[in-house]
């Protein structure tokens, strides 16, 4: 279950929108469309992701706008459902979307995606970290503004041998998602590249009400053989309660999560938890080691009353200033020729470090990430640490293991 304050955030982040969901654009306005979740699971990564848009939208307009034009925006919910996802990319493209916000994910968002390179539009997923969030998943004009999923495993399994020491693994993978899939993808590389051993793994469904069968599979593992680190490859809701059980069993080991699991909002789910690890690309707990962070969340926090809930709501704003300087350099915001010069994007600085695109990638895949050790009601910034290597593109694409 979402805690108060998440349920908070997401009713604020609607109620910015009732009664002027889709407001009539001048007709030289630039429109941005929001294809996203407003009610329903995605909301909750949706929600901080949308508002973080909005205020680097009333920061670009404090500027003079774009080409000399006011941003505007135009909204439709998705209602966390892919079939409503269609409808709302269709929805804000009507009117006039000249950059369409697609959900949280690959899964939510493409149906949204879709709707934006079949009209030749630009489309950036909020935050999605499967690589198909892109070229290869919607077209050449589709765009994450995150990093592959398979960075935030690889870089545990680099970080957890290097620093921790730890050189046995167990994997458990939520088959909900295809993030899910790709964090754990990227942990299998790297682990044993870096001299690790996956000592055996499984899988469940985030809508699972139980794990046990799981839980007892793993004991029969560990018995035979010792396991420094647990790695749980999932997302919420159903993170939190498979974290819930795993502890509540007795396995009291290190236990690595992907970034979804970033934030105090879901912590109840889990009281007293200790030695609990995530990558994220930024901190929203105010110890972020870049000063231009920490400015933003005291700027987002201004603007809405508290910080962000989680990691996701940063990556946005970085791309959307990427963004806006190939449609100053392009002169337009037409689809192809904005894509063209973001294209040429190599090591391009941002407040989250450089940014790279190309043709056949437009996700991130030898970024920096931050190391948070959350829990407890509290989370904090432990560490950084940067993958020796691009993300390989069978390894990116799952083609093979």
């Amino acid at each position: 279950m979402l805690s108060t304050r998440i349920l908070s955030a997401v009713a604020f982040g609607a109620a910015l929108t009732m009664g002027a969901t889709s407001p009539q654009a001048a007709e030289d306005d630039i429109v941005l469309g929001f294809a996203v979740a407003e009610s329903g699971m995605m909301a909750a990564y949706d929600s901080d992701s949308m508002k973080m848009a909005k205020l680097w939208m009333e920061e670009q307009n404090e500027k003079g706008g774009l080409l000399g034009k006011k941003l505007t925006q135009v909204t439709a919910d998705t209602k966390s459902d892919r079939v409503e996802g269609a409808k709302a990319g269709q929805r804000v493209l009507r009117e006039g979307a000249d950059l369409v916000f697609a959900t949280c994910d690959y899964d939510y968002g493409a149906p949204a995606a879709l709707q934006a390179q079949q009209a030749e539009v630009i489309s950036v997923f909020l935050c999605a970290g499967d690589p198909k969030a892109g070229v290869m998943g919607v077209g050449p004009y589709s765009f994450t503004s995150s990093n592959a999923a398979q960075v935030e495993g690889a870089t545990l399994a680099e970080w957890g041998m290097e620093k921790k020491g730890f050189k046995t693994a167990y994997l458990l993978l939520d088959e909900t998602l295809e993030y899910n899939k790709s964090a754990c993808a990227g942990f299998e590389w790297a682990f044993p590249k870096v001299g690790g051993e996956i000592v055996g793994q499984d899988v469940f469904k985030g809508s699972d009400a139980s794990i046990a069968s799981q839980i007892t599979r793993y004991r029969s593992v560990a018995a035979e053989k010792p396991v420094d680190v647990f790695v749980l490859c999932s997302s919420m809701p159903g993170a939190g309660s498979a974290l819930r059980q795993i502890r509540a069993a007795g396995i009291d080991i290190p236990v690595f999560g992907s970034q979804s699991m970033d934030g105090l909002y879901w912590q109840d789910a889990v009281p007293g938890l200790t030695d609990f690890y995530v990558p994220i690309q930024a901190s929203s707990y105010g110890d972020d080691p870049r000063p231009e962070v920490n400015e933003l969340t005291k700027r987002f926090e201004e603007m809405y009353g508290s910080p962000p809930a989680s990691q996701y709501a940063y990556p946005i704003y970085a791309w959307l200033e990427l963004w806006a300087k190939a449609v100053e350099k392009a002169g337009t915001t037409d689809a192809k020729e904005v894509v063209d010069v973001m294209n040429t994007y190599k090591d391009e600085p941002t407040l989250l470090g450089p940014r790279t695109f190309t043709p056949m990638l437009h996700i991130q895949d030898q970024p920096l990430e931050l190391i948070a050790m959350v829990g407890s009601g509290k989370g904090e910034v432990i560490d950084q640490w940067r993958i020796s290597e691009p993300v390989p593109q069978e390894v990116l694409y799952r083609l093979k293991k």
